[in-house]
């Protein structure tokens, strides 16, 4: 959970081919660098999800209120002496280019979706699955051994055939100043996404294709009793494993202590316990201009990610108002209930994928060379299933994320007020700050919001932040009480 939703598009192709890593619908293992973001633009997302792009950079004087941090510590009170943000805004020719890079990031994907079926049906009308298979089964009688052939072998070449997509995604960053990642590291960061992605998927599709041939009429309800403790480790362990192995992180105590100190009183004012050792500074600006800070990881992995880049651009103040919003997401569960959400959207989708694969392969199966759903080879008709499964479930997901991202947004201004001045301003400014940063489309349209935003528009979001006020009327927050 984060504090601004990606807003790259991702090539829908290599998202279900990782996504059957955790059977289909949590794509974790992340084949580019800014895994795990949350940014102020738009992405159809699952709930956990990571875009691999950075944000645009701020031109000289437009990060608006005060001095940030970075170049010699803020007043604390950085909102009060410049113009009080009301709604969002961008000069012209700062809107114009967000506006062609929503309009961009769109287009392509809707192309990247439609590419990605075309190929899926070009695989099963060439047999390619097939031929995987049967050079699997001549290799080796076990399972196992099968599985650690035809997996990899299928999925890296999905992921071969999506890195056009994924080109075009990093391409579209650079042109709009959004990411500083060079080629030669990108392409590393994604290699090893795609490697890892071959690695975990091939022990998850013998355990899939295990419980399919033990169960044929209900693999479904089995497959989802197996993959709900399969999202909750990769969920656990992603902070620990994963997100490393594309930024480096350090205890936030180290890199800013000041800072630390700071937090610690928003830890205190929300009555919370957040050791400083769940705190970490992690080095975006390796790789991106972005500015963000999100929640991850679960029970004793469970921290707190500040990206150096927000240290760097924004006052005090407005970090421990952002600060406020992630730790919303700490303290309200929000990582759990985005893991029962994902758990509801498997179940329904595998229940789905089971009645329509049996119809598809009824009609098809012969003319693609697959021999049943226990088959090897129907792996690229389960892929095609879910990944229009996922298309079509896109605006439900995408409106249940905007409800937990304003809880946090509502926790954030009631747990620092009376610790900044102006809490509204402060944060109606960060707001600000983050779409001039990121890109943010000033005036994105009812159908966009619903199909493209994990996040309310930064807009509505100034407005909330301006008029939330339940202290002046005498009645008791919500959340922070």
């Amino acid at each position: 959970m984060k504090f601004i939703q990606g807003h790259s598009p991702r090539s829908a192709l290599r998202f279900v081919a990782a996504g059957c890593a955790v059977f289909w619908l949590c794509a974790i293992v992340p084949a580019s660098p800014a895994l795990a973001r949350d940014a102020a633009g738009s992405a159809p997302v699952t709930a956990l999800s990571w875009l691999a792009q950075g944000s645009g950079s701020v031109p000289a004087g437009s990060t608006g209120s005060g001095e940030p941090r970075g170049a010699g510590g803020a007043p604390e009170n950085a909102a009060a002496n410049g113009p009080q943000t009301q709604a969002y805004s961008l000069p012209p020719e700062r809107a114009a280019q967000a506006i062609a890079y929503a309009r961009a990031r769109h287009q392509l994907y809707f192309l990247d979706l439609a590419y990605s079926v075309l190929v899926l049906l070009m695989l099963l009308r060439w047999r390619v699955a097939p031929a995987f298979r049967d050079w699997a089964e001549r290799a080796l009688r076990s399972r196992l051994g099968q599985a650690a052939i035809f997996a990899p072998a299928l999925l890296l070449t999905l992921g071969v055939l999506g890195l056009p997509g994924d080109v075009a995604s990093q391409w579209l960053a650079r042109r709009f100043a959004q990411s500083i990642q060079g080629w030669g590291s990108w392409f590393w960061d994604w290699s090893k996404g795609e490697l890892a992605g071959a690695f975990f998927g091939a022990l998850l599709v013998w355990l899939f294709y295990a419980v399919v041939r033990r169960s044929p009429r209900g693999w479904w309800f089995y497959a989802w009793l197996g993959a709900v403790p399969i999202i909750v480790l990769v969920v656990f362990v992603s902070p620990l494993v994963i997100e490393p192995m594309f930024f480096r992180f350090r205890p936030l105590a180290e890199s800013d202590p000041e800072l630390a100190a700071q937090l610690e009183r928003v830890v205190a004012r929300a009555g919370q316990n957040i050791p400083e050792n769940r705190m970490f500074e992690m080095n975006a600006s390796t790789k991106l201009n972005e500015l963000n800070a999100y929640v991850t990881g679960l029970g004793a992995s469970r921290r707190v990610v500040v990206w150096d880049t927000t240290i760097a651009r924004m006052t005090t103040p407005e970090i421990l108002f952002v600060f406020g919003h992630e730790m919303g997401h700490y303290v309200l569960g929000h990582i759990r209930d985005g893991i029962i959400f994902a758990a509801a959207m498997l179940l329904a989708a595998l229940f789905a994928g089971q009645r329509a694969l049996r119809w598809t392969l009824g009609r098809y199966g012969e003319g693609w060379g697959v021999r049943g759903a226990g088959d090897w080879a129907s792996l690229p008709v389960l892929l095609l299933l879910f990944l229009l499964f996922s298309f079509v479930f896109t605006p439900f997901d995408n409106a249940y994320s905007r409800h937990l991202e304003h809880e946090a947004d509502q926790y954030g201004l009631e747990v620092v007020h009376g610790i900044i001045p102006d809490t509204p301003a402060v944060a109606a400014q960060s707001f600000q700050i983050l779409g001039e940063v990121d890109l943010e489309e000033p005036a994105p349209s009812w159908a966009v919001k619903i199909w493209f935003y994990t996040h309310p528009s930064i807009n509505d979001r100034i407005i909330f932040a301006r008029t939330y006020d339940p202290w002046s009327g005498g009645k008791s927050p919500r959340f922070v009480k």
